[in-house]
């Protein structure tokens, strides 16, 4: 599903569908985002109960306020190396939806750095990796101060069967 693009007063495309405000957080030296609707909550690092049987990118579940949500690690999922948590370390909490139903999962990420409001004229299309690399969980790259910002899909970042492995922790 690629985004809309008008031309803005510049002449330059402008990706109308993903301009918004997001959540920007670190995972080792890379910056991301995600938008800002799907965030319900953020929360420190709290024990994660190992749930055998799952990917190594599954930390587990935690109990959150009498509820049992699913936690991936995001430095896992995309292949980083393994570090210790610190006191900066933290849990996204956030909604993704799977055949049109709604799932709580946590995000274990690095350290949320602010809301930023994105405008479509700062964000580009995912350029083309080739044949080997599964960007499909990117939603664009936000040109800000200087640097990069991934943008992500969190809808899109696990398979069908990875999503249908969650469902059976909730």
């Amino acid at each position: 599903m690629g985004a809309r693009q008008t031309i803005n007063p510049e002449g330059t495309p402008e990706s109308v569908d993903q301009a918004g405000k997001y959540l920007t957080f670190a995972l080792d030296q890379e910056e991301y985002g995600i938008g800002i609707l799907k965030i319900k909550e953020i929360i420190g690092m709290m024990p994660i109960t190992a749930v055998p049987q799952t990917p190594p990118f599954i930390k587990g579940v935690i109990n959150l306020r009498g509820k049992v949500i699913p936690v991936m690690d995001l430095r896992l999922k995309f292949g980083l190396e393994t570090m210790d948590y610190t006191d900066r370390t933290c849990i996204i909490v956030v909604e993704i939806e799977h055949h049109n139903q709604q799932m709580i999962m946590g995000l274990v990420v690095d350290g949320v750095q602010e809301v930023a409001n994105i405008k479509g004229g700062e964000i580009e299309r995912t350029p083309d990796f080739g044949s080997g690399g599964h960007t499909g969980f990117i939603k664009g790259m936000a040109k800000i101060a200087g640097g990069v910002k991934i943008l992500l899909d969190i809808d899109c970042i696990l398979t069908g069967e990875q999503q249908a492995g969650l469902e059976a922790l909730h």
